[in-house]
């Protein structure tokens, strides 16, 4: 049997049950802080249409907004966030509470050099080709 996701002590039922204020006491000092100083513009935006598209299974939501932190009400739904070059699909569980979206969406991919082929530089000329 899997064990029941809290967080510090608290169910998700608990979690989704309490006021902002509640909730923001919880968090880690820098997300406290980002959220008592009250959400931005675009993050309202983004939690507006979060709080609407959960009442009819609309497309997901898309957002640039890489610094909201993932609050108790956003669990189970799925975020397309950007990445910088693309919108990255992101499915939000209750593990990723109290974390910024942009944690999970990574901006970099791994660097794949190509192999040396002829014209590539001076020294493949004496690559020998298969």
């Amino acid at each position: 049997m899997p064990k029941e996701f809290t967080y510090r002590g608290h169910t998700i039922s608990d979690l989704q049950q309490m006021s902002m204020d509640e909730f923001i006491k919880l968090l880690p000092a820098r997300q406290r802080r980002s959220l008592t100083k009250g959400l931005t513009d675009e993050q309202r935006i983004l939690l507006e249409q979060i709080r609407t598209s959960g009442k009819e299974n609309a497309k997901p939501v898309k957002t640039h907004c890489r610094d909201m932190v993932i609050l108790p009400e956003m669990v189970g739904k799925t975020l397309l966030v950007h990445s910088g070059k693309e919108f990255t699909s992101l499915s939000i569980r209750p593990e990723m509470i109290g974390h910024y979206l942009g944690e999970f969406v990574i901006t970099n991919k791994k660097v794949v050099h190509g192999t040396p082929g002829i014209g590539a530089s001076r020294s493949s000329m004496y690559v020998p080709l298969k």
